[in-house]
Parts: structure tokens; C-alpha cells; sequence
């Protein structure tokens, strides 16, 4: 039996297998309503930990400049997107922080996920709620368990929304805006997309490692001070 016009057109442009860990294979599957979903469950649940965050936001900007290639998103859809699904996601993970994601979080067999919530708390400890809920917006993972940390160590949910709302814009257009000018101003820059996803990821990643290593050397300096004493 033939595909009616839109079942084709569906058939066609839509991959069979999309790579949830891959921006570019998001991207061209779902556009700009892909980005309102990653940043949603990235900031929202504890299982989007691993998701492409910092990533897609790139190379959504990227892919906002006409280049003539197979995908070109539209940078307003694109920036409105990843707004609504990050600022959405960061409430519903302090909703879920609030009734009960502590236990969630005990639970978890993620050793990632659980280094990020140490993590996590002990920025809320150490900066403080505005601090810590703007900052942990450009950790990888500690983003991902802050929301609901904050809801389990009650934080004030009018402090929580304003200022998980400033992080949230900031994070968001920064690297969106970062892509299209990059994009802009570099022609053909649509052909170096896979190693600049990575250079995108190492840095994203560049906070947790110092904050790990930070970590590390303070468990020495406390057990060196335990042997002295």
C-alpha cells in the first residue's frame, strides 16, 4: 500500500535511529523542539544527567547560520527553546526535590551522578543559594542534581525561580549566541562541526574535573592531618 503524502514526507526526513548522546543526530531529527526536550530531562530529571547539554546549545547556534547544508534552525525558535526547557526543567527538578528525591538520589547505582550531587550540595554549602544555583547552570551533572537538591535543603522557591531563571538565560544564549557567531564568522564552518562539539564538551567538563581535583586534595590534606595529629 503507498505512504500518503505526509506519511512519506515523515518517512523520509525523520532518521529510523536517533543518537541521543550525539547534538548533530538530535538536531536533525527534532530542531529546535529537540532542544526545549534534552535541556528539560538534562535539568529537570536525574536520569538526563548524561545528555548533551552544552553541546546542543552550540550547535544549535551553529546551525542557525545559512550554510547550505541538510539542517538550519531558526535562531529566535532556537533561543526560546532552550529557555522554556531549561528554566521548565530546573522547577520540576526542585518539585521532585521537594517531595522526596533524596531517597531518588540514594538509590542511584550512577556513580556520575552521585560524585554530582556531593558536588552539588557542597556548592550550595560553600557560594551559597545564588551562587551555587547560577553556577552549577555550567557544571555538567552537578546542573542535573542541584534543582533538586535545592528543593530537598529548602531553598526558598521564590530565591530558587529568580535565580535559577537568571542562571538558566544566561547558560543558554551565551552558548546559543556563542555558536551563531561563531558560525558566522567562520565560513564553512558546518564542515569542522564534530571536533568543535568536542572541544565544547572538554571545556564543559573542565569545572567538575577542578572541583574533583579540588575535592581530591582536600581528602589528602585531611588525612595528612589526621597522621600528624
Amino acid at each position: 500500500m503507498p505512504l500518503c503524502p505526509q506519511a512519506y514526507a515523515l518517512a523520509t526526513h525523520v532518521p529510523l535511529a536517533v543518537n541521543v548522546l550525539d547534538a548533530g543526530s538530535l538536531l536533525t531529527a527534532f530542531g529546535a523542539t529537540g532542544v526545549a526536550v534534552v535541556l528539560f530531562a538534562e535539568t529537570g530529571l536525574l536520569v538526563g544527567f548524561f545528555l548533551p547539554g552544552d553541546s546542543l546549545l552550540f550547535t544549535a547556534g551553529l546551525l542557525c547560520v545559512p550554510a547550505g547544508g541538510r539542517v538550519h534552525l531558526s535562531l529566535p525558535q532556537v533561543l526560546v527553546a532552550a529557555v522554556v526547557g531549561a528554566l521548565a526543567g530546573a522547577q520540576s527538578g526542585y518539585w521532585i526535590g521537594q517531595r522526596g528525591g533524596r531517597p531518588l538520589l540514594a538509590r542511584s547505582r550512577a556513580r556520575r551522578l552521585r560524585a554530582g550531587a556531593a558536588r552539588a550540595e557542597e556548592l550550595l554549602g560553600r557560594y551559597g543559594h545564588v551562587k551555587a544555583i547560577v553556577l552549577a547552570r555550567f557544571i555538567p551533572v552537578v546542573r542535573t542534581v542541584l534543582n533538586p537538591l535545592a528543593g530537598i535543603l529548602e531553598v526558598p522557591p521564590g530565591r530558587f525561580a529568580l535565580w535559577q531563571a537568571a542562571g538558566g538565560v544566561l547558560w543558554t544564549v551565551s552558548l546559543v549566541v556563542a555558536g551563531y557567531l561563531l558560525g558566522s564568522s567562520v565560513p564553512h564552518i558546518d564542515h569542522y562541526l564534530l571536533p568543535l562539539v568536542g572541544l565544547i564538551v572538554v571545556i564543559s567538563l573542565l569545572p567538575l574535573a577542578g572541583e574533583i581535583r579540588r575535592g581530591r586534595r582536600e581528602a589528602a590534606a585531611g588525612r595528612g592531618t589526621g597522621g600528624v595529629l
